[in-house]
């Protein structure tokens, strides 16, 4: 009877030992202290719902994955480029994103007997929250085994 633990703990395990993540927040966005600056990369798991079915659970999960936008000391050499690292941080939390939705169709949490259901969907964000920040939302569902006994 652990299954919404299990599945908001399966997702930290796998972003805990992603290299590019410094850290894992769920629940509500805003009680996140998105003014340090330590702290990014970020990813935050929000549950959106969770549907009972036979033997498994389906959630439908969105991932957060963010970063601060720097400025840089130069100027744009063109009219493509901004004269900030948007584009590097878009780049970054989308790749992020990318290596767990492989470890979810391929890795450990398919190993685990968590799979994906049909194909996740990412949308940019941009200034979105309090300081400058950029990365993606990530939405898609995962069935896992439902432990409930009737018993």
């Amino acid at each position: 009877m652990n299954g919404y633990y299990s599945l908001i703990n399966q997702l930290k395990q796998h972003f805990d030992v992603d290299v590019l993540t410094n850290t894992v927040t769920q629940g509500n966005i805003f009680a996140v202290d998105l003014g340090k600056q330590t702290i990014f990369p970020l990813v935050h798991i929000m549950v959106n719902q969770i549907t009972f079915n036979d033997n498994v659970l389906t959630a439908n999960v969105t991932l957060l994955c963010m970063d601060n936008v720097s400025q840089r000391k130069e100027e744009a050499p063109n009219n493509f480029e901004n004269a900030d690292n948007e584009i590097d941080v878009l780049n970054t939390t989308l790749a992020i994103l990318n290596r767990a939705f492989e470890k979810l169709k391929h890795g450990t949490m398919w190993d685990n007997l968590y799979k994906l259901r049909g194909t996740p969907t990412c949308e940019p964000f941009i200034e979105r929250f309090e300081n400058y920040l950029a990365g993606w939302a990530m939405t898609f569902d995962v069935d896992y085994p439902n432990d409930m006994d009737v018993c």
